[in-house]
């Protein structure tokens, strides 16, 4: 099996730096960056190397996690999305893409990867049925 490379869009460089030794801790690849209009970058150059999306739905200037989350979605549609939030998980049930999963801001790290382990396990099992 490859590496499993997951973009993670956090506007807090402290947080961005703690979740990303988690990640790769737990094994992934990962590609940072800090805000919406780089995410979108790093999607439209090539969603497909990208097995699963972690974002801040608020990013500052520029697409919010929201538009990252359906943006991924398009250009790979079984994408796995993960929302982090402090203050917006009242509207992920409208906002947020189908068979996602958000998660409220604090949180253990552990937490973090296990949702995105659940999601990716998940997307594969439908692939290869």
């Amino acid at each position: 099996m490859g590496t499993t490379v997951l973009l993670l869009v956090e506007d807090d460089g402290s947080l961005q730096g703690l979740l990303s030794v988690e990640l790769t801790e737990a094994g992934f690849e990962i590609v940072a960056v800090g805000d919406g209009t780089r995410a979108l970058a790093e999607l439209n150059a090539d969603a497909t190397r990208f097995c699963a999306i972690i974002t801040d739905i608020k990013l500052g200037r520029g697409p919010d996690g929201w538009d990252l989350g359906h943006r991924a979605r398009e250009l790979v549609p079984d994408m796995p999305v993960i929302y982090m939030t402090g203050d917006s998980t009242h509207e992920w049930s409208s906002k947020g893409v189908p068979n996602s999963v958000v998660i409220a801001k604090p949180f253990a790290p552990a937490q973090l990867v296990t949702a995105v382990s659940m999601l990716i396990n998940d997307a594969g099992a439908h692939r290869t049925s």
